[in-house]
């Protein structure tokens, strides 16, 4: 139980329904006088979001929120916090449990919690609930959302696959639930995808101290962008593998783009940055799951940067750069991780070499490297 007089919130997470409600219905009864709050986002096409107030012995109240433009994850966010807060005015409760509906990310609304909820709310933790079976369906997933019923918006763009990815690489908490159908490989592939997070059984009494151990939402998004994410290191384990493909050369961006498809369905999850060789100056991020690549620019690589620019970066990034200096290329170079069962690691490294600029073609410079053919411009360059 925290002291700072203000009502502790821990969210929960995550695509697995059931696995969601059965984290939250142990912490119900696990912490006494705990109260949980469920915004149902299924009922958008009626105008509304339907929120629910439960406690250990039941429903509490129901109510609805209206769409805020057209957008049932911006109606949520609208009434989160106010809920909370009345929650917090009425009664003695000892923890809020906000559990999220399926496909929202809770990156969002901890920011949210955090920027809105002032002297009233304490964000303690961020749990993200999994049925350990079905992390490699949902990772594999590539449908989009508005296919399987689960967008929040009508602009939702997302995917199963990479939504599951984020909801799952956020949380420093993953609450598992038992599973007859999840073997060695699932929870080896679990334990590959995010080795930083504390994996703890829903039904394990440390579930209910961890929805108290605090939570420092600047540091988890600081830990988000591509140039400074802690990604997982080499790993084999249970047929799964993590590869790590760290080099100092620039791809060529014509190779590099014959082969995006074949990359991007090597792992069942990849992400990094990366560095092409006519765009010198651009730290591009690698994001992929489901057999879906995102490929965007997340900035300047630092070298390219003024000296007198560099105070205005922050200090973590500053740190990430300098861990992975090189004496010519600064902070430029390809760092790239691929985890999957069943990974090809030789083959995957082949392709990836021969995506490099060749020794004749480094040799030619940065001047004739921004010559060469650019078939990413489509997909990088906005539209004037």
């Amino acid at each position: 139980m925290r002291d700072s007089g203000r009502l502790p919130v821990v969210i929960v997470g995550g695509l697995h329904s059931d696995a969601r409600r059965e984290v939250v219905d142990r912490l119900l009864r696990t912490v006494p006088g705990s109260v949980a709050v469920h915004h149902d986002l299924a009922t958008a096409a009626e105008g509304t979001v339907r929120r629910l107030v439960r406690d250990a012995s039941g429903d509490l109240s129901l109510g609805e929120a209206p769409l805020v433009n057209d957008c049932a994850c911006c109606a949520l966010r609208e009434d989160l916090v106010p809920e909370l807060e009345r929650l917090a005015g009425i009664g003695p409760a000892r923890l809020a449990i906000v559990e999220l509906w399926d496909s929202v990310e809770p990156r969002a609304m901890a920011e949210v919690v955090v920027a809105h909820g002032g002297e009233v709310l304490e964000l303690t933790n961020v749990m993200t609930a999994v049925d350990p079976a079905l992390v490699l369906p949902c990772l594999g997933n590539g449908d989009d959302l508005a296919e399987v019923g689960l967008a929040a918006a009508a602009t939702d763009r997302r995917t199963v696959g990479d939504t599951w990815a984020r909801q799952l690489e956020y949380a420093p908490v993953l609450a598992l639930v038992d599973s007859a159908a999840a073997d060695e490989e699932d929870h080896a592939l679990l334990a590959q995808l995010h080795p930083t997070a504390r994996q703890v059984s829903a039904g394990s009494p440390q579930l209910g101290r961890l929805a108290f151990a605090g939570f420092d939402v600047e540091a988890a998004a600081a830990a988000q962008p591509p140039a400074c994410a802690l990604l997982p290191q080499e790993a084999e384990e249970a047929g799964v593998a993590t590869l790590v493909w760290h080099r100092h050369r620039p791809f060529h961006p014509e190779r590099l783009h014959r082969a995006l498809e074949d990359l991007c369905c090597a792992a069942a999850r990849s992400r990094g940055r990366f560095w092409l060789a006519d765009r010198p100056d651009t730290l591009l991020a690698w994001d992929a799951a489901g057999g879906a690549l995102c490929v965007e620019s997340a900035g300047p690589w630092l070298a390219s940067l003024p000296d007198a620019a560099w105070d205005m970066v922050p200090p973590v990034r500053r740190a990430a750069a300098a861990l992975d200096w090189h004496p010519e290329h600064g902070d430029r170079c390809q760092h790239l991780v691929f985890t999957s069962p069943g990974l090809d690691r030789d083959g995957l490294a082949r392709l990836l070499e021969s995506c490099l600029l060749t020794d004749t073609e480094y040799a030619a410079g940065p001047e004739a490297w921004k010559q060469l053919p650019a078939p990413f411009g489509p997909l990088l360059d906005p539209i004037s």
